[in-house]
């Protein structure tokens, strides 16, 4: 048995903007994350994907699936998070029309990406919203249910010990559930989700966190990040996402890393459905 645990470290928001695209690549480049999750509808989608072509079988590649963004909204079907929560709470998306939008981003992702996402998660956690992860599971299994590799899905809640009140009204939202149909549909699925904060306190503070963090991750957990070069004038988080450059590229996360027994890892490495039923 291995002396170490594997997470995989996913740096969210890839195509964003250029900022986040640059620093998602280099911490990629410096082995410091493991996986990338891409906004499709960005308009920078097509062009910045070249910068994760040479990274091609060293990181894991997938759609960052988008319902409340700008971009989203721009493509017709967008909301604010406030209007998908409720009507997730309040009956759910349609299932039909949610499976076309899902749909076009999948088509989006493999257009420029010229293969299959390594997995999906969500833009605020939407891949688990009601409507949305019925549609979900059933085009996974659909699409790619006879692939040697299909896509893993990512399940936003917190492992023991890690929770705070963002964690829990995030897995309020349907980690539950949507664990419970991708099991019944042989899906893979990440073994929870960390690295949930908000986005304030500075440099210290985040470092603070990691070391909290680090220690209690299970095998097959993701720690999600969202790290970005420079902070772009229109991004909210833009301050946070320096921050979290800044530390995950300098040798305190190294550090940390091998101080908590921590292996970056590729999703193929740690998740199989049967080890995580």
């Amino acid at each position: 048995m291995s002396s170490f645990t594997g997470v995989i470290v996913c740096a969210d928001d890839f195509a964003v903007h250029q900022s986040a695209s640059l620093g998602i690549a280099k911490l990629a480049r410096m082995g410091r994350i493991s996986a990338t999750s891409a906004m499709v509808l960005s308009p920078r989608w097509a062009q910045d994907v070249a910068l994760l072509h040479e990274l091609r079988g060293q990181i894991d590649v997938g759609l960052h699936l988008d319902w409340t963004s700008d971009f989203a909204v721009a493509a017709g079907h967008g909301l604010s998070l406030g209007q998908a929560m409720r009507r997730a709470l309040l009956g759910g998306f349609d299932v039909t029309l949610t499976r076309g939008v899902i749909e076009r981003q999948l088509d989006l992702f493999e257009a420029r990406w010229k293969a299959p996402p390594d997995f999906v998660d969500g833009h605020q956690h939407v891949q688990q919203f009601a409507g949305i992860r019925q549609a979900l599971v059933a085009l996974l299994q659909q699409r790619y249910g006879t692939q040697v590799a299909p896509p893993y899905l990512r399940i936003s809640r917190a492992p023991p010990g890690l929770n705070n009140l963002k964690s829990l009204v995030i897995a309020w939202m349907g980690a539950n559930a949507l664990e419970s149909i991708a099991v019944k549909s042989c899906i893979k699925r990440s073994r929870g989700l960390f690295g949930i904060y908000d986005f304030e306190g500075g440099s210290a503070r985040y470092a603070a966190l990691m070391a909290r963090w680090l220690p209690c991750a299970p095998t097959g957990s993701v720690l999600m990040c969202h790290p970005a070069q420079a902070a772009e004038p229109v991004d909210k988080i833009g301050v946070a996402r320096v921050q979290e450059f800044a530390y995950l590229s300098s040798n305190e996360f190294a550090a940390e890393i091998a101080l908590a027994k921590v292996k970056l890892v590729r999703g193929e490495q740690v998740l199989n459905p049967r080890f995580l039923s």
